[in-house]
């Protein structure tokens, strides 16, 4: 599988955060000098490789199945699952926000957002549970005038070596699939979609019906996901009736 971006050709990079609001979730973008732009950009190469590592046919993600922490699937971006994350690569009217660090309690995800020279976008995001937010921590810092060592306590926010998944033009590329299900709010979209994948299934099944099979999924996220799952690998398709009876 390629990835539908030049890294060598990167003419735009963005920075932006991901918090979480009362009622909701919320994306804008910060200011980031040239080093920290440098920086997202090797990040976000480093996953690609580690990506062309681990496979190169990455299998279609499915919703009931358990994943491995690191483990290379793939999503088309017109999947009901992306949407959350296909509304964030798309969006081309982040508000930009210079104190969405100030309360790190708030970052449930940051990522980058690169265009190339044929004007084509990658958007690279991390989920933030491993520094959700980074907390205060104590420094030692050397004050000049008295040469004594004291501690500061101060908000520290740090970069991985990596970002979780790349989301190009026609595919999302997850590489930790429990950090898509996060940042991607899977639960939700899954539930969402149950009206939708019950009517497309039954379409194919019109032997049976599937009305309690809705009432149920709708309240049950596991039910809920092996619906996706079915809808996503087709597998309603060529049902012979006389081996449901």
């Amino acid at each position: 599988m390629n990835l539908e971006f030049d890294f060598d050709n990167v003419e735009i990079t963005e920075f932006g955060i991901g918090l979480d609001d009362v009622d909701d979730q919320d994306f804008c973008c910060m200011a980031v000098d040239d080093e920290v732009q440098s920086a997202l950009r090797e990040m976000a190469q480093t996953t690609w490789k580690s990506m062309c590592e681990s496979t190169s046919e990455p299998p279609l993600y499915d919703p009931s199945e358990k994943y491995e922490s690191f483990e290379y699937v793939h999503l088309p971006l017109d999947n009901e699952l992306a949407n959350r994350m296909r509304e964030l690569h798309n969006a081309d009217d982040l508000p930009m926000n210079s104190a969405a660090l100030s309360d790190p309690t708030k970052i449930f995800c940051y990522f980058a957002r690169m265009t190339d020279a044929e004007e084509r976008r990658l958007t690279a995001l991390h989920r933030a549970t491993q520094f959700k937010g980074v907390l205060k921590s104590r420094l030692i810092f050397q004050r000049l005038i008295t040469d004594a060592l004291k501690f500061v306590e101060d908000n520290v926010f740090k970069l991985d070596k990596d970002f979780d998944l790349l989301i190009d033009a026609s595919y999302v590329h997850i590489l930790r699939p429990s950090a898509f299900e996060f940042a991607g709010n899977l639960q939700g979209a899954v539930l969402a979609a149950v009206p939708e994948n019950i009517r497309l299934i039954q379409s194919e099944l019109e032997f049976v019906d599937l009305s309690s099979v809705q009432n149920y999924a709708i309240k049950h996220p596991r039910a809920a996901r092996y619906l996706a799952s079915i809808r996503c690998q087709n597998q309603a398709q060529n049902v012979d009736r006389l081996a449901l009876d």
